[in-house]
């Protein structure tokens, strides 16, 4: 590959470098989301702020951990990864907000995903489709004893991974409405618990990498409750979601130190 920064080591995205990172890294989705996660942290500093991607570093437990933002989807959130593994992470934990899927889901809950629908283009340009989008054991384990540790309303299960936002939301209008309506009921009959954006694109470059990755979500509304007339509540705060994150990563480190 070409080296577009002329030999300074410095990643072309995300403008890091090898030692500014952790080898446990949190991602959330908005740049904005970044410095929340990090007050968490101990003695977290500002890294890199290029395009969707900012950076902090501090210490969890006395290990290095970091947390970057990678945008909105599997391409930004692919690039992000990386470029991170390539400045010595190996441990990430996606976290970021849904929408439920099935019924139990509900406004205001987590779900941490055991594998990703890969209906989305970027993992399809590391593995062939059969290939399975699934979370490291070890990382999902560590976010539901976290949730169960906070006392969190939480499911376990498969998520679905798109690359259109209104294409979930207002199929109608798309000219493959019959594709997204038909493979979104198969969905809803699998049992897939909420749909997001860069689960399947993050686990399937992981299994590239050899890195480990899990996710978690905050649920922010499901639009099948809607559709039903049940009580669907409409929930924005993120905390919970991020306090899963910062709990995973202690078990993490508490795990790869026995």
């Amino acid at each position: 590959m070409s080296d577009y920064m002329n030999g300074t080591g410095i990643q072309y995205h995300l403008h890091i470098k090898k030692g500014d990172v952790g080898r446990y890294v949190i991602l959330p989705g908005d740049p904005k989301r970044v410095p929340l996660i990090a007050k968490y942290l101990d003695d977290a500093k500002l890294i890199a702020d290029s395009r969707e991607y900012v950076t902090y570093t501090g210490y969890l437990d006395g290990e290095m951990v970091s947390v970057t933002s990678t945008g909105i989807g599997g391409p930004s959130a692919s690039i992000a990864m990386e470029e991170l593994y390539k400045c010595g992470a190996d441990t990430f934990i996606r976290m970021g907000t849904c929408g439920g899927i099935a019924l139990p889901v509900i406004g205001g809950d987590v779900v941490i995903a055991t594998g990703a629908v890969r209906m989305e283009g970027t993992s399809r340009e590391y593995a062939p489709i059969e290939f399975p989008a699934v979370a490291d054991f070890d990382v999902a384990l560590a976010l539901r004893t976290a949730a169960k540790k906070l006392g969190l309303r939480h499911h376990m299960g498969v998520v679905q991974c798109k690359d259109s936002f209104y294409g979930q939301h207002d199929p109608d209008i798309m000219p493959v409405s019959y594709e997204l309506k038909n493979k979104w009921e198969a969905w809803k009959r699998l049992g897939v618990l909420a749909s997001e954006m860069e689960s399947a694109a993050l686990f399937t470059v992981a299994a590239r990498l050899g890195a480990r990755c899990g996710s978690e979500f905050f649920v922010v509304g499901n639009q099948e409750r809607e559709a039903l007339g049940m009580d669907n509540p409409k929930l924005h705060d993120t905390t919970n979601a991020i306090r899963v994150a910062i709990e995973g990563v202690r078990e993490l480190i508490k795990l790869d130190k026995e």
